[in-house]
């Protein structure tokens, strides 16, 4: 079936939501602008309602009626037929409508038009850069983790003050100030480094493509400063396709250099492909046979047909490790904690969560095309579990794992550093010394941790790079 397993969006300040995809077959060609006598606003929802009555894996969530005349967009509509599902915490906005040209160029190279960096919040007064992309602006003007942006404008002479308008509209008044994701956008900001001095930079948004591997600090190989030993270690951004080749070389490195202790940073990884999952898990299975589950799929009852049992595949850069620790955060979603559930099964305690819970989003997406209008309806219409059928995850990994280690996203260090916060515990993990384990709230993707720990910035209604990159502008 064309545009079967497909992503998992969300939104809101304070975490993504992530996504788990597959991408639509076959792949979009390029799309025809939409017309008014095909694409009314009635005909939209019509369409949205019937493939939610279909589809949708919580159905007896749906109203039973719900009249489109009272709601203005298709976005709206959508969201009042998911709201019982969403105050469940089953479905927290990862039902969505979205353009298939972007998401076709997002998922093919992560093609996006920003400033390029990841932005995180306090949530009461204060904006930090948590990371920079290489090609974009951000980097370029000398902007990187750790860096606040104190004051934004769209010129020199009318900065306001961030703590200020998160004050007077909140943190949806900063994505605001922050201006529309087109070309050429520019707005002037106020950057305090982390030396305590600061300069007026001015910043104009332009498309790139994210690495979902930096070379920065992507893949390296980490010398244990406490005498553990060396520890590999690979941060993936996101699972887009351009990933593939970027983990295979990664691993083969690994590889030749005989590492089996491992640091997979996903702390900020919303999500992505499942074959890029597939993959990764496949890369870490170098002790699995083609009979060992990597994970079951499975949709509503009356769509069972479309459930599969995905099994490990043999890589020639796959590794066998010993120990694997994951970093990982509430920005932490969808394939990444795919992921992590998959290595459970096999690894046990030799595998741990550092940092704080994930986001909790143990469901995935298939997407549904109406070419003639650019809509794709991504609908959540099947749950994931691993070889133990461990699954529904909704409230984070935290309480899932056997092992897990309470760290902060220590900003004032780089990514990779062995002296960042979180990058240090998970050496004190692989390395058989002693940490604290993450504390579950039993609040949805909630972890007791240092007043230190921040949550990245989304808009409401993030387009596909805010979802499965949470926090990019």
């Amino acid at each position: 079936m064309a545009g079967l397993l497909a992503g998992c969006g969300g939104g809101g300040s304070g975490g993504g939501s992530g996504s788990m995809v597959q991408p639509a077959t076959p792949t979009p060609t390029a799309t025809p602008t939409p017309t008014s006598s095909a694409c009314t606003l009635r005909s939209r929802q019509d369409w949205i309602l019937a493939a939610m009555r279909e589809w949708y894996l919580f159905p007896e969530t749906l109203p039973a009626n719900l009249d489109p005349s009272g709601y203005t967009s298709p976005d709206t509509y959508l969201d009042a037929l998911t709201a019982t599902a969403r105050s469940q915490g089953r479905d927290r906005h990862f039902t969505y409508l979205t353009s298939i040209a972007g998401e076709t160029a997002y998922y093919t190279s992560g093609s996006s038009a920003g400033f390029g960096f990841r932005l995180a919040t306090d949530g009461v007064s204060t904006i930090m850069v948590a990371e920079s992309f290489e090609g974009g602006s951000a980097l370029k003007a000398g902007i990187d983790r750790g860096a606040q942006i104190v004051a934004i404008g769209t010129n020199a002479g009318n900065l306001r003050d961030v703590s200020s308008i998160i004050a007077s509209q909140g943190l949806d008044g900063v994505t605001d100030a922050l201006g529309p994701d087109t070309n050429g956008t520019s707005r002037t900001l106020r950057i305090r480094s982390t030396d305590g001095s600061e300069r007026v930079v001015s910043l104009a948004k332009a498309e790139f493509s994210l690495a979902p591997v930096s070379n920065r600090y992507g893949a390296q190989i980490l010398t244990d400063p406490n005498g553990g030993g060396r520890v590999g270690y690979i941060n993936l951004r996101t699972f887009i396709n351009t990933a593939d080749p970027a983990l295979r070389s990664a691993f083969a490195t690994f590889k030749a250099q005989g590492i089996t202790n491992l640091i997979v940073d996903l702390r900020y990884n919303g999500g992505g492909l499942v074959s890029i999952a597939e993959l990764f898990g496949d890369l870490l299975g170098g002790a699995r046979r083609s009979t060992d589950v990597f994970s079951y799929v499975s949709f509503r009852p009356e769509k069972s047909a479309n459930d599969e049992t995905d099994y490990f595949s043999a890589q020639p850069e796959a590794i066998v490790p010993t120990r694997i620790a994951f970093i990982g955060t509430r920005g932490t979603a969808s394939a990444s904690e795919l992921v992590i559930n998959t290595a459970l099964p096999y690894f046990h305690s030799s595998v741990a969560l550092i940092g704080t819970n994930t986001y909790g989003k143990p469901v995935g997406q298939i997407a549904i095309d109406r070419k003639e209008c650019d809509d794709r309806l991504r609908v959540i219409a099947f749950a994931t579990q691993n070889a133990n059928r461990q699954g529904a995850y909704f409230n984070g990994l935290a309480s899932t794992v056997e092992a897990s280690c309470s760290a902060i996203d220590d900003l004032s260090r780089p990514l990779g550093d062995v002296r960042e916060a979180s990058i240090k515990s998970a050496l004190d993990f692989v390395a058989g010394r002693s940490c604290s384990p993450i504390s579950n709230s039993g609040g949805i993707g909630v972890a007791s941790v240092s007043r230190q720990q921040r949550d990245l910035l989304s808009p409401a209604r993030p387009n596909t790079a805010q979802r499965e990159v949470p926090g990019i502008f």
